[in-house]
């Protein structure tokens, strides 16, 4: 159906024929869009894709007004942004050579938003969203049925969580498709109190992506959402996501890696601890801590220890002469030290860590019990 929206191209001969495609009259971009303007041609996006019918729009002159009819949905686009007019072979030889849409440096703007404005394109609020807010989504939440739809993304959000999806790909789906129940039901539970608080609320869950492209792949996600409109059940939402998928990897490699390092102490009856040279602020490791009720961090280093009888009375001087031996440049000392009120022996050992001018920097010692 040609230039949809102007002559005989209305809604109600949409009911009577089976069109495979909707052609936007270019009436519908040109002048100022403004809100009321933005929410109609929204509609008409959406009321197409669910009667699962593509939609094209003519006449885009603009990079800005391209991006923002895709951050609706509206993937087909024609124009003279991409060509004026052209005889077929100049038009096969065009999608031969062609290999992106034309790009425009992003503007930093201010960061103010109004959700009222979010559909005029040429508004602050739609420059922010596209170039400012960093990725960032709106979705419809309905209450009724617990459902969503998107409504827009910037191009910050395919980048950063769309795993080899376009935008075709990420409006042709919910975010319910790619997580478990569990998954979604954190991220349904944030909806709801981001809706109840009218506060910012944030939540992390995992992912799995499926595309031809990429194949499957599972990620974890940050999202932070806020309501910034409602109507009845109706409720939108403006998410920012964040891609943490390597943070989490990382924090389960040192869970892992700390795990084995806890077994092989165990194994190796040993005890360690760090101390800051310049603040004398020693860090004990995880026997230290449970062996010798040690806190997490001991300032002052070794007075504490002393006073709590982890150093006998008598060899505490000598504890003091070694800490200063260390202190003023020595690389290494060795000592045996008997330790606790059982006076239990045990060889203390110490290695110097120096920054580039040579001046002392951390302590690394450690105890190991003399067999």
């Amino acid at each position: 159906m040609d230039d949809f929206g102007s002559g005989y191209s209305s809604l109600n001969i949409l009911k009577d024929l089976m069109v495979d495609i909707i052609k936007l009259d270019m009436i519908f971009i040109r002048g100022d869009i403004g809100g009321r303007g933005g929410t109609i041609l929204s509609s008409i996006i959406h009321m197409a894709k669910w009667l699962d019918t593509p939609v094209i729009a003519e006449g885009v002159e603009t990079i800005e007004m391209a991006d923002y009819l895709k951050s609706l949905g509206c993937v087909y686009i024609q124009g003279y942004l991409y060509s004026r007019p052209c005889c077929e072979d100049d038009f096969m030889e065009y999608i031969r050579n062609i290999r992106h849409e034309p790009a425009n440096v992003s503007v930093s703007l201010v960061n103010a938003l109004d959700s009222g404005r979010f559909w005029n394109p040429d508004s602050m609020e739609t420059l922010i969203f596209s170039n400012f807010a960093g990725p960032a989504g709106i979705f419809v939440y309905d209450k009724q049925d617990n459902s969503i739809e998107i409504m827009r993304i910037n191009k910050k959000f395919i980048k950063e969580i769309g795993v080899g999806r376009t935008e075709k790909d990420i409006f042709e789906t919910s975010p319910y498709d790619t997580m478990d129940e569990i998954n979604r039901k954190k991220f349904e539970d944030t909806i709801h109190r981001t809706i109840e608080s009218g506060d910012e609320e944030t939540c992390e869950t995992c992912r799995k992506i499926c595309t031809r492209m990429c194949g499957e792949e599972k990620i974890c996600v940050e999202s932070s959402m806020r309501l910034i409109g409602q109507a009845g059940d109706k409720c939108l939402i403006f998410e920012m996501v964040r891609n943490i998928t390597a943070q989490k990897k990382h924090i389960s490699e040192l869970e892992e890696n700390e795990s084995r390092f806890k077994a092989a102490f165990e194994q190796a009856n040993v005890y360690a601890w760090e101390v800051d040279v310049a603040t004398k602020e020693m860090r004990p490791c995880f026997r230290c801590m449970r062996d010798l009720n040690l806190p997490p961090l001991v300032k002052n280093y070794p007075e504490p220890a002393i006073e709590a009888g982890i150093f006998p009375p008598d060899y505490a001087d000598m504890y003091r002469e070694l800490m200063k031996k260390l202190e003023n440049g020595a690389g290494t000392i060795e000592a045996i030290i008997p330790l606790t009120v059982g006076r239990v022996p045990f060889h203390v050992r110490y290695t110097t860590e120096f920054d580039e001018n040579g001046k002392p920097l951390k302590l690394y010692g450690s105890a190991t019990l003399v067999v």
